[in-house]
């Protein structure tokens, strides 16, 4: 990994996401604009748009349900697809070092462009840091075949 790519990506550090994160950047609605937001950056991005498939809508869908229940929400992502095993989930697209970097900026982008506070960004950044960092496996010798049964226990 060169060291740009390294400055994208945070080091791992023990969570500090507080658990009324989620009502403090605005609850569910502010959840569906940054993933709006989130996605439309990734549409437009060279590089990561081939790691996402064609159709956008589910994973915009899961993505909302998802930052939801790991911010502090109800638990709706698990109840319809059971455990997130977001590693696993991702082992079909290869993720490098620079792909966690772009989705971690253009997540962090999202965030400021729905007016979330620093102070938050901060927070949610030591969150998806260690979790964009943990989604690589470029170098890695797991399956590549999409998960038959979605619903995880």
């Amino acid at each position: 990994m060169t060291e740009e790519h390294s400055r994208d990506i945070p080091r791992r550090v023990p969570t500090t996401r507080q658990p009324e994160l989620f009502q403090r950047i605005g609850g569910r609605k502010t959840i569906e604009r940054i993933v709006d937001s989130f996605y439309t950056k990734v549409e437009n991005d060279k590089e990561l748009r081939p790691l996402f498939p064609q159709d956008l809508d589910e994973g915009r869908i899961k993505q909302k349900l998802f930052l939801e229940q790991w911010l502090g929400g109800e638990p709706r992502y698990s109840e319809q697809y059971g455990h997130p095993r977001l590693r696993r989930r991702h082992f079909p697209f290869v993720i490098s070092h620079r792909s966690a970097g772009r989705w971690m900026r253009h997540m962090t982008q999202a965030f400021r462009d729905c007016d979330i506070s620093e102070t938050e960004i901060a927070e949610l950044v030591a969150t998806f840091g260690p979790m964009a960092k943990h989604m690589v496996n470029n170098n890695d010798d797991v399956p590549r075949q999409p998960l038959e049964d979605t619903f995880l226990h």
